[in-house]
C-alpha cells in the first residue's frame, strides 16, 4: 500500500466547481477503499459561503484533507483567485513522506507549490489536466501568462501524465511530453451512486411530453463553445422529418439563453424546443432515461454526462469538433461532422431505427458495467502510480529548480 497525496483546487463538498472536484474525490475515495493512505491538499474556494475547517487537517470519509484558505478572502479583487498562502508551510513539512503525488489541474498556484516541493524532495508526481491543456477557452490571456511562467515546467516535471483521450494525449506530446510518460485513462462513474434509475416516463410527464414523442436531449452548460447553435439548427432539419420530435436543452443559464431562445423563435421551433434550466440529479437521470438520443456537439476531456447516458442505455451523437472519444462510433452511437446537416443525419438515423437504438443502448450499459466504472479505472491509476514510483525510486527529478514563488 502507498502513501498518496492528491492535490486538487476543489474537493468534496464543493461540487459546484464542476468535474475536477468530482473526479478527484472519486479517485481518492476508491484508492482509500483499496487500502492506500490518502491525503488531500485543496482549497475552500466556493461561490457559496461555507464553514469548512481551513489550514489544518480534517477527516473526510477516512481521508486526511487540508482545505487551505485563500488570500482572496482578504483581498477580494486580487487575481489569480486561488492563493493558498498556508500551503507552503505544510508542503515543506510533509511532502517528502509521500510515495507519489497526483496533481489535478496545471494552472493554479496550488499546482506550482506542490510540484516545486515534489521536485525538491524527489517525490514523483502524476499530472492530470482534465481536458484543460488548450488555451483557446476561458480567459486566454491569463492562461498564456500562467503557461509562460509555470505551466509547461509543471507538466514536463511530471513523471507521468494522465490524458482522458487520444486528443489530450496529442496535446501533451505537442508540449514535449514523451510517449512513455503518457497514460490514457478515462473518467468513470460510481455505480453505487445510481442504485435505482428513474421509472421511464417521469421526465415526460413533468414537462408535458407525449409518450410517443421522440426526445433529442442535450444536457450540460448552455454555452456557445458546446455547439448549441449547431444543435438547434440541426434540430430544425429533424423537426421537418419527425412531427413529434422535441429538443430538450437541460442546463443552467450561462448568460446565453436569450440568444439561443431567439434562434429557436426565428426558426419557428418555439413549441418544439424546451429549456428546462438547471435540474436536480434525480431529474437529470430521469431525462436520460426518457430520451431517445443524447447529443453533445462539442466537448473537451471526458464528460461524465456521456457515461450517465450510457448507464441509462441512451445512444449518443457527437462530433470531432473538440476532443474525440473513439469508443463511441458505431458502438454506443455516432461521431459525425460538425455541421447541422451531418448532426441531423445521425440523429434521424437513430430516431428511425428502434432496433439500432436498443442495440447501442445495451452495448452502452455493458461498457459501464465492465470498463467505465471507478473500480476498474482506479486499478489503471494504481498501475500508473506503481510505474512512476518505480522509475523514480531513489532518483531526484533532474534539473529541479529549488526556487518557489511562495518561498520566503
Amino acid at each position: 500500500m502507498m502513501k498518496i497525496l492528491q492535490v486538487t483546487p476543489f474537493f468534496k463538498p464543493l461540487w459546484e466547481s464542476g468535474g475536477v472536484a468530482r473526479v478527484a474525490y472519486d479517485i481518492s475515495r476508491n484508492l482509500h477503499e483499496n487500502g492506500h493512505e490518502i491525503t488531500v491538499y485543496t482549497t475552500n474556494r466556493s461561490i457559496y459561503p461555507n464553514d469548512l475547517p481551513t489550514n489544518r487537517v480534517t477527516c473526510v470519509d477516512g481521508m486526511n484533507v487540508y482545505y487551505f484558505e485563500n488570500l482572496r478572502k482578504y483581498i477580494p479583487s486580487m487575481t489569480p483567485p486561488v492563493v493558498p498562502y498556508r500551503m507552503p508551510t505544510v508542503a515543506r513539512r510533509e511532502i517528502a513522506q509521500f510515495d507519489v503525488i497526483h496533481i489535478h489541474d496545471h494552472r493554479t498556484l496550488l499546482t506550482v507549490i506542490a510540484s516545486h516541493y515534489a521536485m525538491k524532495h524527489g517525490v514523483p508526481y502524476v499530472l492530470q489536466a482534465h481536458g484543460a491543456l488548450p488555451q483557446d477557452t476561458g480567459s486566454t490571456r491569463m492562461k498564456r501568462l500562467f503557461d509562460l511562467f509555470w505551466a509547461k515546467k509543471v507538466i514536463l516535471g511530471a513523471e507521468g501524465v494522465i490524458a482522458l483521450n487520444e486528443t489530450e494525449a496529442e496535446h501533451y506530446r505537442e508540449l514535449g511530453v514523451d510517449d512513455d510518460r503518457i497514460a490514457i485513462i478515462p473518467n468513470g462513474i460510481d455505480l453505487a451512486e445510481y442504485p435505482d434509475l428513474p421509472v421511464r416516463g417521469n421526465f415526460r410527464a413533468t414537462w408535458g411530453i407525449g409518450d410517443h414523442a421522440e426526445i433529442v436531449l442535450y444536457l450540460g452548460r448552455l454555452d456557445p463553445t458546446k455547439g448549441i447553435d449547431i444543435l438547434i439548427r440541426s434540430f430544425a432539419v429533424v423537426a421537418r422529418e419527425f412531427d413529434d420530435a422535441v429538443l430538450v436543452l437541460v442546463g443552467g443559464n450561462m448568460g446565453y439563453d436569450e440568444g439561443f431562445k431567439e434562434q429557436v423563435r426565428l426558426l419557428g421551433l418555439d413549441d418544439r424546443v424546451i429549456f428546462t434550466g438547471f435540474v436536480s440529479k434525480e431529474d437529470k437521470m430521469a431525462a436520460f432515461t426518457d430520451a431517445d438520443v443524447f447529443v453533445t456537439p462539442s466537448f473537451t476531456g471526458f464528460p461524465i454526462t456521456f457515461l450517465e447516458a450510457c448507464l441509462c442505455g441512451t445512444p449518443i451523437v457527437t462530433t470531432g469538433q473538440g476532443d474525440l472519444l473513439t469508443w463511441i462510433e458505431d458502438t454506443v452511437g455516432y461521431t459525425t461532422r460538425y455541421t447541422p446537416e451531418a448532426l441531423a443525419g445521425a440523429i434521424m438515423h437513430l430516431l428511425a431505427d428502434d432496433t439500432l437504438r436498443a442495440r447501442f443502448g445495451e452495448k452502452a450499459k455493458d461498457l459501464i458495467r465492465t470498463k467505465y466504472n471507478w473500480q476498474a479505472i482506479v486499478r489503471e491509476v494504481e498501475a500508473l502510480y506503481s510505474d512512476v514510483a518505480g522509475r523514480a525510486r531513489g532518483v531526484a527529478s533532474p534539473g529541479a529548480d529549488t526556487r518557489s514563488p511562495t518561498d520566503a
